[in-house]
Parts: structure tokens; C-alpha cells; sequence
């Protein structure tokens, strides 16, 4: 077979380095990369067009900044040459790098390098063991996580808190590593948030109470100690070292550290390949008590948590919970707090951002009148009942068609997703008869053709159950009309409602998304509100 030849007139270099990689000392630093990666372009002169720098990014990870730049300037035709310093510096997942190198690159005509691997796409015997080193990489970064997160379990379990920093109240003991001190000059804050809520204060108040006497905060003290949120703190206004915030409060009274224990793995990873964090349930928490001292007693800690919770199930004006879960901000996609206004004659309850009330200027305020919203949503139900009993056939070919539209969207997404994995689909079968060919002429051994086979193999089966999904997720016509039928058949179990309740509201409604209040050009306030049903989404 005659091999590709390349047009390498616009070289792009890629350097890549991990904390793993780190590990290894100065072989794999970004200078050592960039420098090593110059001298070979220069021997063997390629035009260097530009230079693509990931530094501390997995490389289990394909978002990386200028890795995905990279692959812009490819699609667009500013480079048609990579070189990297070896195969796992372009990525350490082994289907993924695989599919760059075998697919994305050859498809738009782009020569890739792997120095130290001897990987020239140029040379196609060069190219033989690429797919193996690819697995290597892979099982290399599986192993680093493993042995990282044996090690953190192993120091957790001992007790010891390796946290960037210290928790406020406490400082890192110089002589004993991972370690807590009492930090005598802030203990007293954490006595106060503690002794304030056992008055019986709630959290928001607390943070009013700090702002006002003006408490530093923990993010202001590190700044003034070590230098740390120097973006943060550095310009801003004095104000800014004393601002709690409510979710601030809240943490500190629910922090076991004020009781003397150590509580770790309350997030992970999704896998060692998305470094995206999740919450893990409490079961799964690793809890080791008496680790060092405590500031605040037990009892009192158990006091507060029982305030806490009380707090979260009673209200004086029982109309609070009626939307409790439901009301989200319509751009940040926080929950919306409620609030009364007792500053007015006639105190007034209202909603605004819960993201927004923490004061760091992250949204906006998207105000609006408990009254109002309640109104509104009363009234758009009432409209729905009295659709239903009017007639109810007309009615579900009206919410067929006004949700046509997002079905719409959904389905060409799910076409598209469908293509390309089909598409993948056609690619490996044509790699299974390459693999084939090249195995009866003896170009792979058994051992080999049998670890490729597995390899894509499993690819195979991942995509079989995509295009299953996918195929289900277009044919669901059907499915949508019942679920119409089925949120129409609920809506008639109950009369035309004259008030609102928690049962009611929840048994019909997902969510209710509030948008920001504007004007408009009469100087009327005008405001959004969007009401997703369940199982039908959204149809006003």
C-alpha cells in the first residue's frame, strides 16, 4: 500500500504536563517538551506556525484550552502537522487519542509525530504499535489514580487533614503534618457563629450580624496572612474582607471539624477520566473522631444541627412551603429564597435569588412578590382545568403540536448523535477487516490481533447500546402522547382548585423558572415566568 504523503509547510508543537506527570521530574516539564519539540521541527525543517500549551491538565481530559485550539486551527487549515514529545502527551485515554490519530488526523490530512514513540503517521510500519501504546497510557493513568486515592484513603483514615488550608479557628500544626492547631486569635469566631445560633439566630442573620460588627471572614484572613485570593482581595473595596456570606455560615455550623473530628471523601471524581466532582451520600464518608482538639462541645453541635433541621421543616407562615423545591432562577439555576419584608406598614413576602442574596454579585436579584407568583400560578392551573372539562380531545392535539417544536429540536440532536455513531460503527468494522487481513498475512501476531479485537470490541458494544437508545429516543411519538394523556388524566382527578397547596403543586409542576423583571417602554415592570409540568415540559 502506498503510504500518505503529507503536506507539513504549518507545524503546530503540543506540550502537555499533569501533576502526575510532574512526578517524573524535569524529563516531561513544558520546557523540556518545547525545547525538544523546536530542535526537531528545525532538523528536520518543518515551518512552526504556532505552539500549543496545556500545563496541569489531565490527560485523560480532552477539554483542555489549547488542545481544543488546536483542533480549531486544524479544521480551519492553520496547521496540517502534530508533533508531540511521545503519545502520552496528546492523551492518556486509549479510544479517544486512537480516534485522533487513526480517524480525526487522517481525515483532514494532518501528519502526526510522536517523537520518542517513533510515531511517524508518515511512515506506516512506524504506526504498528501505536494502538498498544495507547492502551499502555491508558492503563498508566488507571494506575496513577488508583495509587493517588489509596494514598488520600490511607492518610484520611489516620485522621490527617491535608486541605490547602487550615478551616477557620485553626491553623496547621508546623511540627506534625496533616495536623490542626486552635488558632487562638480566630477561635473566637466560630465560638460566636456558634453561640448566636443556639439563640436561636438562623444563618442569614448571623451573616448580617458578622458583616455588620465586621468579622473577617476566612478568605480575607488568608489573604492577609499568606497572600492567598489575591484576585479577590487585593483591589477590592474594604468592605469586601467582612462580607459573609449565608452558604459560609452554614458550612462552619455544620462542620464537624468544631467538634474535634475529621470527615473526608465527601466528593469524587466521576471516573480517573472526568475529573468533574460529585457529593457522595453521608454512608460513604470516611469519619474519624477526636483527631484533634475541638472548639465547639458535642451537645452544643448536636443542639444546633436539631435547630437546623427544624428550621428546614416549620415556618410561621405555613404559604412558604408550598413552593419549596419548585422556584428556580431562570439564568443561574439556583433556588429562589424566600423572604418577608417587615421594613413596609403591610410586611410583604417575596422571592429573590438564593445565589444573588449571598452577596458576591454572581446574579441577580429576580425579585419577585410571593402574591404575584402565586397568582399566576394558580391562575395558569385554573386555565388547564377548565381546558380539560371544555374538551379534552382538542386539547391533547393542541399539546401535541405546541410541544412539537422542542420535540423537534430533540429529535434532530438525536438524528445527529445517531449519524455519527453509525458512522463510528462503519469505521471499526472496516478496522476488524484491516486487522483480519493484516493477521493472515502475518503483519500482527494473535496475541496482538487478539488485544485489538478487545479493544474495539468494547467500543462496538458501547455503541450498539447508543444507537439502541438513540433509535428508542426517535420513535418515542407514542410515548409523548401518553404522557399527555397521562398528565390530562391527572389534572381530572382534582376540581378546579381554589388555592394552591404543596400536593397539588407537585404533583403537576417540575419546576417554575423566574426571570429578571425589566420595563418596557410605557416604564411598566414586565416579568417571565416559565412553568415546566411534569412529564410534559413545558406548553404555556
Amino acid at each position: 500500500m502506498k503510504p500518505t504523503t503529507y503536506n507539513t509547510t504549518l507545524t503546530g508543537l503540543y506540550c502537555r504536563l499533569s501533576r502526575d506527570d510532574e512526578q517524573n521530574g524535569e524529563s516531561n516539564s513544558i520546557s523540556t517538551q518545547r525545547l525538544m519539540l523546536r530542535k526537531y521541527a528545525e532538523q528536520n525543517n518543518f515551518k512552526i506556525v504556532d505552539e500549543y500549551v496545556d500545563d496541569g491538565f489531565s490527560g485523560t481530559n480532552f477539554e483542555r484550552p489549547s488542545f481544543k485550539r488546536m483542533i480549531s486551527d486544524i479544521e480551519n487549515g492553520k496547521i496540517n502537522c502534530v508533533i508531540t514529545k511521545d503519545l502520552s502527551r496528546l492523551g492518556r485515554n486509549y479510544l479517544l487519542t486512537g480516534q485522533y490519530i487513526e480517524l480525526f488526523f487522517p481525515a483532514h490530512n494532518v501528519r502526526y509525530i510522536a517523537i520518542d514513540n517513533g510515531v511517524d503517521s508518515e511512515n506506516q510500519q512506524s504506526n504498528e504499535f501505536t494502538p498498544f501504546l495507547n492502551i499502555i497510557n491508558e492503563w498508566y493513568a488507571r494506575d496513577i489514580s488508583k495509587k493517588v486515592k489509596r494514598a488520600f484513603r490511607t492518610r484520611n483514615e489516620a485522621g490527617a487533614h491535608y486541605g490547602a488550608y487550615a478551616p477557620l479557628g485553626y491553623i496547621k500544626n508546623p511540627d506534625k503534618k496533616g495536623h490542626l492547631l486552635i488558632d487562638e486569635e480566630t477561635r473566637w469566631i466560630i465560638e460566636k457563629i456558634f453561640a448566636l445560633a443556639l439563640q436561636g439566630i438562623g444563618s442569614s442573620k448571623i451573616a448580617r450580624i458578622l458583616t455588620d460588627e465586621k468579622v473577617p471572614t476566612a478568605g480575607w484572613l488568608n489573604f492577609q496572612r499568606y497572600g492567598t485570593f489575591a484576585n479577590v482581595y487585593a483591589d477590592a473595596p474594604p468592605e469586601k474582607a467582612y462580607m459573609w456570606s449565608v452558604g459560609h455560615v452554614k458550612s462552619i455550623l455544620m462542620e464537624e471539624t468544631y467538634i474535634g473530628n475529621s470527615v473526608h471523601n465527601k466528593q469524587t471524581n466521576i471516573s480517573f477520566k472526568d475529573k468533574r466532582r460529585i457529593r457522595k451520600p453521608q454512608d460513604e464518608w470516611w469519619r474519624v473522631e477526636n483527631t484533634h482538639e475541638a472548639i465547639i462541645s458535642k451537645e452544643d453541635f448536636q443542639t444546633v444541627q436539631g435547630m437546623i433541621a427544624s428550621r428546614r421543616r416549620v415556618r410561621k407562615n405555613g404559604t412558604t412551603q408550598i413552593f419549596a423545591g419548585l422556584v428556580k432562577c431562570a439564568d443561574c439555576g439556583w433556588s429562589l429564597s424566600y423572604a418577608v419584608n417587615r421594613r413596609l406598614k403591610n410586611p410583604s413576602a417575596y422571592y429573590h435569588c438564593s445565589k444573588y442574596a449571598q452577596g458576591l454579585g454572581r446574579c441577580s436579584s429576580h425579585y419577585i412578590r410571593y402574591d404575584v407568583l402565586y397568582a399566576y400560578v394558580l391562575s395558569r392551573l385554573q386555565y388547564w382545568f377548565n381546558e380539560v372539562q371544555q374538551n379534552e380531545s382538542q386539547l391533547l392535539e393542541r399539546l401535541l403540536k405546541s410541544s412539537d417544536s422542542e420535540r423537534s429540536s430533540a429529535r434532530k440532536k438525536a438524528a445527529s448523535e445517531l449519524k455519527k455513531a453509525q458512522k463510528r460503527q462503519a469505521e471499526i468494522d472496516s478496522l476488524f477487516a484491516r486487522m483480519y487481513e493484516d493477521r493472515v498475512t502475518g503483519r500482527i501476531t494473535e496475541r496482538n490481533f487478539s488485544m485489538l479485537s478487545d479493544k474495539y470490541q468494547t467500543e462496538q458494544e458501547t455503541l450498539a447500546q447508543a444507537i439502541d437508545s438513540l433509535q428508542k429516543q426517535l420513535a418515542q411519538g407514542t410515548q409523548e402522547t401518553a404522557d399527555i394523556e397521562n398528565w390530562i388524566s391527572l389534572i381530572k382527578q382534582y376540581t378546579s382548585p381554589t388555592e394552591l397547596t404543596a400536593e397539588l403543586l407537585n404533583a403537576l409542576i417540575e419546576k417554575i423558572l423566574v426571570h429578571d423583571a425589566s420595563k418596557d417602554e410605557n416604564g411598566n415592570r414586565i416579568q417571565e415566568i416559565e412553568i415546566y409540568y411534569r412529564s410534559i415540559g413545558k406548553i404555556d
